[in-house]
């Protein structure tokens, strides 16, 4: 797809059309200023990109400086709508501008050369496997030591400055080295238009020596975006939709089931709309949870396979045909390849292809257009839903707990249900948080995020950081257990900078549970901490932050009482004290499967 930059307009600014918000709608962001001639010290490239980021939507940076990057971070400073976020290591800036990204569409980062673009590049990968807009930024290195042969410091020890970017080159759409300020504007536009458009993470480096120098390409102010609109092709659409037609209204009890690439595809309203227009059993994938409301009325669950909803799974795979949009098929989501379900049932709808059984397929289809046209002529038929309402039994109860008894996990996920409101969000780290979340009822505009392609331990505590900056008006709600907690934990100072007032539960059963339930090993204990001193050390009396351990369920209900009443306010951190063995029903059987996976023998040769 063309990107176009809008042309000068003396009046007004084009519109900029960038990004997806979290419910998939697309954002329309309008310069703040006029194009205008600037002052001689304005126009530089350091003020151009503090400029492109609050146009598209980024009025967070997330940063760590080094000596390459500072006359840039000067320049962002400057800028009156930027406000620039330090972190206390880089990759946690890249999981905090990942969390940003979910929320606002897209997220932006600064580090330094290698020792920075290198530590950010986990990061970096994460945001490209969950289709993610994040622009790193990296301070280069000088432009006259290019090509000199020189020995740079924070390098690997060559005069090879390259390295940092073919790393980069595997995890993002697009690559610009800017050492040269006559290319700078338009390398600059490229790689940030491209992000927009392909959902995808992109890599600039500026030298350290250009920032500040003005140049007469910088001499306006930027004109906003204007990205030419993605568009399906009108005969292959109205093949796949009649394709369609046929395969589903021929089906007794078909089903929908909706995929994390609902987001990519900004097709989420698309899907309710079709959905309400068909009358099917709606479902999602896990890691679509949160895209899909759900209170819709034919809303029965999470499909996981063996791990799904109750009820769920059973209404699935017996279903003569089912459409699923955005799926991502892994071993993961697939709970080790055991998924009972037929090629030749499915009709599998993708951001821009449609395939039809085991035939035929259509491309340049777009997955918002497909939906919504499928919907103006899809047969109701809600057989699939009704056989869901005649087998359902309600979930049952935890069992009541003794006096003082010790916290089990499902105690805790009561309570936490009970907290949620369309004011929150909830952010679950990979372990056993994911399926103990998973089962959250989310309530009308809670938002819910979770890393479960990439499934990087220790991002949540980033990600919470970036997604409570990005919507400072919902409270976010994370479950991090400890061992992901310990690799990323540092990163509670910055949210005690910045005033945030989550809640974080830490999940405290001694050890990786998730890797306990795949494959145990004394790899898999770890040291104990003292989390509520390691939190009270970095609070240090300064900002608003407030902590509890909870070792039974009246602990519980009295820290939750403080976080939601006279520590409203307050960053909340409480220390959930569980059995090593006390884990959900779901990740044993899901434990059980991905290890069968894992162990496979090799095929004979």
């Amino acid at each position: 797809m063309e990107t176009k930059i809008g042309a000068l307009d003396e009046c007004k600014p084009a519109s900029n059309d960038v990004g997806c918000l979290s419910n998939g709608t697309v954002a329309t962001i309008q310069s703040s200023v006029s194009p205008s001639v600037l002052s001689s010290c304005e126009a530089t490239l350091g003020r151009h990109l503090a400029r492109r980021l609050v146009q598209v939507g980024v009025t967070d940076v997330f940063s760590v400086p080094g000596d390459f990057n500072l006359t840039l971070l000067d320049l962002l400073i400057a800028e009156p709508g930027l406000n620039v976020i330090g972190c206390c290591n880089e990759l946690n800036a890249g999981y905090a501008a990942d969390g940003y990204a979910r929320a606002r569409g897209v997220g932006a980062c600064v580090v330094t050369f290698d020792v920075g673009g290198l530590s950010v590049l986990n990061a970096i990968a994460g945001a490209y496997s969950e289709n993610l807009p994040l622009i790193c930024i990296v301070g280069g290195p000088n432009t006259n030591d290019y090509g000199t042969n020189r020995i740079l410091h924070h390098t690997i020890g060559l005069p090879d400055f390259s390295q940092e970017l073919r790393c980069f080159q595997t995890v993002t759409c697009c690559q610009a080295v800017v050492n040269n300020l006559e290319d700078a504007h338009e390398m600059i536009d490229t790689a940030i238009s491209t992000a927009l458009k392909e959902s995808k993470p992109v890599y600039i480096s500026i030298s350290c020596n250009l920032p500040a120098i003005p140049h007469p390409t910088f001499s306006r102010e930027p004109v906003p975006f204007s990205l030419n609109p993605r568009l399906s092709n009108k005969m292959g659409l109205e093949a796949a939709v009649e394709a369609a037609e046929e395969f589903l209204n021929k089906a007794v009890k078909p089903v929908l089931v909706g995929g994390p690439k609902l987001r990519v595809a900004h097709a989420s309203d698309a899907f309710v709309e079709l959905a309400d227009a068909c009358g099917y059993a709606l479902a999602v994938m896990p890691s679509a949870k949160g895209l899909v409301p759900e209170q819709h009325p034919h809303f029965i669950g999470t499909y996981w396979g063996a791990i799904s909803t109750t009820f769920c799974a059973e209404i699935v795979e017996s279903a003569d045909a089912y459409l699923f949009a955005g799926p991502i098929f892994n071993d993961y989501s697939s709970v080790g390849y055991s998924l009972l379900l037929k090629k030749e049932k499915a009709i599998i709808v993708q951001p821009d292809r449609v395939v039809i059984g085991n035939g035929p397929a259509f491309g340049c289809v777009l997955m918002k257009d497909f939906l919504k046209a499928l919907a103006k002529r899809i047969k109701h038929n809600k057989t699939a839903y009704e056989n869901y309402h005649r087998i359902f039994v309600p979930e049952g109860v935890p069992l009541k707990s003794e006096p003082r008894e010790p916290l089990r996990v499902n105690v805790l996920f009561q309570h936490i249900q009970k907290l949620l409101s369309g004011d929150n969000a909830v952010i679950a780290e990979t372990g056993d948080s994911w399926f103990n979340c998973q089962k959250l009822k989310l309530p009308q505009g809670c938002g819910y995020e979770f890393q479960m392609q990439y499934g990087s331990i220790g991002w949540s505590v980033g990600a919470t950081i970036g997604y409570a900056q990005a919507v400072p008006e919902k409270r976010v709600i994370a479950c991090i257990g400890d061992g992901s907690f310990q690799v990323t934990a540092q990163e509670v100072s910055t949210m005690v900078r910045n005033g945030q007032k989550s809640i974080i539960f830490l999940i405290n059963n001694g050890g990786y549970t998730i890797e306990v339930e795949i494959h145990d090993g004394p790899y898999n204990v770890i040291k104990n901490w003292n989390y509520i001193g390691l939190v009270e050390a970095i609070h240090n009396g300064q900002g608003k932050c407030w902590t509890a351990k909870v070792f039974c369920e009246e602990d519980l209900v009295e820290a939750i009482n403080a976080a939601t009443g006279p520590k409203k306010d307050s960053l909340c951190f409480i220390e959930v004290i569980c059995h090593k063995d006390d884990t959900s029903k779901e990740l044993l059987e899901w434990g059980s499967r991905v290890a069968a996976a894992n162990g496979r023998p090799p095929n004979p040769q």
